[in-house]
């Protein structure tokens, strides 16, 4: 009796220490979870930050005070984003690639360099029409202006204003990508967009870009419905080509039959 007792009793304390041993291990993957996310949350903070820049400006009297953020959408910055937001509305794995979805389609970072901008104007109101004549991309030799805006830009403006800026990444004559090879992007906005940068000059904004991978934005099936849109987009744009070039074609097939034609009657005269 006196054994079986013991060893019952001894059972019964090695299933409380299993138990103990599982909770245990239970709140430290539950803290090591936290732990992790909050390393990646902190990861995606820093790579949002690192590609956004800010410059204050004063006229000198206080009469006007002006704050631009600009952030450029470089492939890192665009994924930490979407990392980012899934972290923090918890979202499962086709919503991440939804939102994903959609913001590449906003950007359009396949033809387009994407920039967004903050301005806050304090003091006397600013007037900043047309907006994109205060801007140029130099992105190395290159020259550029942009191609669409945020036309709010052009209100007045007092309090705070963003939206976004898009300039060609392609060469219109060549089809050349102006980003292969640059190491870097300046933004310049024309020191003659406020009072407060008049005295000061143009500003400028400058981001090293030699480390951006655009491979980093992954091959779900955001990237994959995107690639769709494209090809379909190219289809139809050849079909119209073909159009184009059938009509042409037949025209000159009419000319050439008018003129055999003539040629035969001319021959037998």
């Amino acid at each position: 009796m006196t054994m079986l007792f013991l060893i019952k009793k001894l059972r019964k304390n090695l299933t409380k220490k299993k138990i103990a041993l599982l909770c245990a291990a239970v709140v430290t993957l539950s803290v090591l979870g936290h732990a992790t996310t909050a390393s990646a949350a902190g990861i995606a903070e820093r790579i949002l930050t690192s590609w956004t820049r800010r410059s204050e400006h004063s006229d000198g009297t206080g009469a006007q005070s002006v704050i631009f953020r600009v952030t450029y959408y470089s492939a890192e910055y665009t994924e930490a984003l979407v990392r980012s937001e899934a972290e923090k509305n918890l979202w499962t794995k086709d919503e991440e690639e939804g939102y994903k979805y959609n913001l590449l389609k906003a950007l359009n970072l396949d033809e387009t360099i994407a920039f967004h901008i903050e301005i806050d104007v304090s003091g006397m109101a600013a007037y900043l029409q047309p907006f994109d004549r205060h801007l140029k991309l130099y992105a190395g030799r290159a020259v550029l202006e942009p191609v669409d805006y945020d036309k709010r830009f052009n209100f007045k403006l007092q309090g705070k204003r963003d939206g976004m800026i898009w300039f060609p990444r392609y060469d219109a004559k060549t089809g050349k990508n102006l980003l292969d090879g640059v190491k870097d992007l300046r933004l310049q906005i024309n020191g003659s967009v406020t009072e407060a940068t008049t005295k000061t000059g143009d500003v400028r904004f400058i981001w090293n870009i030699t480390g951006d991978d655009p491979s980093v934005l992954g091959t779900g099936t955001a990237t994959a419905r995107l690639e769709l849109d494209r090809l379909i987009k190219r289809l139809d744009k050849l079909n119209s080509d073909k159009k184009t070039l059938q009509e042409q074609l037949d025209a000159v097939n009419k000319e050439l039959a008018e003129i055999d034609a003539r040629v035969d009657e001319l021959q037998k005269m």
